[in-house]
């Protein structure tokens, strides 16, 4: 179809008998320190804190009454669960949600509390994808794709048809976050129709950005892995219509990582006082990311805050990652020397700055290495200023604010080194978060090798994070590599990582 059949699709859409037509707000903090006016799209005020309910209902609207009598079924970790689960219940018909095992009890009580009836079914989606297609087969009910279908993109198009209404002037730029596509899709396909001059731009995290890949490829790919962080985007293969849309309408995608996204999300809480999801504050994120590489001025930029499902319990992770991703903390390992006066030489280099963490463990007679975060007030002219005053010392020093085993495990863990572990490898590694898993996962690994080193920290997501030494001879090498490949579980050798080398690793005195 073209731009104009879903153009039309959109003006003809009917999702607001249950969807609000949510504010497009100033973002007055963003667009002061931006030199841009910066606007939100205020998805997060829908009924379900979430987008998804236009494609859902509108799916649901354009079904025959014989498709609709023995109810719909869908397969979904979050929004889209809740989405359907609500269009079924205005629409007065059955709904039954297939939801990984891992999804935490809030959306689950949310699915149920909407009137759907949720299976748990599977540790990811794919298992749950598959159970709700077994489902819809035995049972007769019709499945209600989260994104790859005409009605459900054409009911998310709805947004652009609201953006461009509601702008005093026309948008220089949208910023969408990606996932499956279908928001993006639905946005593009009718802003590309009615303004074809506004730049439409997709944003995904560094680990999920399928869309991306599926564009350099010229077709879409199935990732091997995505990121957990930015749970409501993390879709291993995007849809065949929605990339079909993507390779036509959009203008460019932008990937963020981690901590930008933590920082977006802070971004938006000073400015509204509203908390959104990681995926939600996507679109603020690829907008700074944008502005770095293209510093512009007084121009329009909209971005969509697409949902608000967040657990509680992952916002001090958030909050961690914010000042990093803000570049407001820097995070550093410095080997002082262990005589009096080196500790106090070292602060008087830091200067008048706020030291946000300070970890030290003594190392042996002759020196000390510490973990320090230090607040910034200028982001990466005083990293830069902060380094150089420790050189001047003669204090070796290595930055450490982009190690993601620094910031995720070590920053946490008490302790240090250990004597006499050999032959010791690091590994991180992501697996699904149930009860008993962290038992299932030991269980796993086996008692073939010895776990010298573990940490485990709970983050309030779908999915835990363990760091773990296994002493294992050179010569058993290969058998662990093909046993860590059998688990199923992502993981990554980390042994070289000079976080470890610096505060964990066994080093013989010389």
């Amino acid at each position: 179809m073209s731009t104009s059949d879903y153009a039309q699709m959109v003006d003809e859409a009917d999702v607001y008998e249950l969807a609000e037509k949510t504010p497009l707000e100033r973002a007055a903090l963003l667009s002061a320190r931006l030199h841009n006016n910066v606007f939100l799209k205020r998805e997060d005020l829908q009924p379900i804190f979430s987008f998804k309910l236009r494609g859902a209902f509108n799916k649901l609207n354009r079904l025959d009454p014989s498709q609709l009598k023995n109810g719909v079924i869908c397969s979904s970790a979050g929004n889209h669960a809740q989405g359907v689960a609500l269009a079924a219940r205005r629409k007065n018909v059955r709904a039954v949600i297939v939801m990984p095992v891992t999804t935490p009890s809030i959306k689950v009580d949310a699915v149920r509390m909407l009137g759907g009836e949720a299976i748990l079914h599977g540790d990811n989606y794919d298992a749950a994808f598959r159970h709700a297609q077994a489902l819809q087969q035995e049972q007769g009910l019709t499945f209600v794709h989260p994104f790859d279908d005409p009605q459900v993109i054409a009911g998310q198009g709805t947004i652009g048809k609201e953006i461009l209404a509601q702008s005093a002037t026309t948008p220089d730029a949208v910023f969408v976050p990606i996932g499956g596509g279908g928001l993006i899709a639905g946005i593009a396909a009718y802003i590309k129709s009615r303004a074809p001059g506004v730049l439409v731009i997709g944003v995904e995290p560094d680990d999920s950005a399928g869309m991306r890949e599926s564009l350099a490829a010229g077709h879409p790919v199935t990732l091997d892995h995505v990121g957990i962080f930015a749970d409501g985007v993390a879709v291993r293969r995007v849809g065949d219509e929605t990339f079909r849309l993507c390779r036509e309408y959009v203008d460019d995608i932008i990937t963020v990582g981690t901590d930008q996204i933590c920082a977006a999300v802070r971004d938006i809480y000073e400015d509204t006082r509203s908390i959104v999801e990681p995926a939600g504050a996507l679109g603020i994120a690829g907008l700074k990311a944008w502005l770095h590489r293209n510093p512009v001025r007084d121009r329009t930029l909209v971005s969509i805050n697409c949902g608000a499902n967040v657990n509680f319990d992952r916002l001090r992770h958030i909050a961690e990652r914010a000042a990093v991703g803000e570049q407001r903390e820097m995070l550093i390992a410095v080997e002082i020397p262990e005589h009096p006066g080196s500790f106090r030489a070292f602060c008087q280099a830091l200067g008048p700055r706020s030291v946000t963490e300070f970890n030290y463990r003594y190392s042996d007679a002759s020196r000390a290495r510490v973990f320090v975060g230090v607040e910034l007030r200028n982001g990466n002219a005083e990293r830069r200023e902060v380094i150089a005053a420790i050189e001047r010392l003669d204090y070796p020093v290595v930055d450490l604010s982009d190690n993601e085993m620094a910031k995720l495990h070590v920053r946490h863990m008490v302790g240090g080194r250990s004597p006499g572990i050999d032959n010791e490898r690091l590994f991180r590694f992501e697996f699904p978060e149930r009860p008993g898993a962290l038992a299932a996962f030991l269980g796993a690994i086996g008692d073939q090798w010895n776990i010298s080193l573990f940490h485990y920290r709970n983050h309030g997501s779908d999915y835990g994070r363990i760091l773990a030494g296994i002493q294992v001879p050179d010569a058993e090498t290969d058998e662990l590599e093909a046993h860590l490949a059998e688990l199923g579980y992502p993981h990554w050798d980390e042994s070289g990582n000079p976080v470890y080398r610096l505060f964990l690793a066994w080093e013989p005195a010389p």
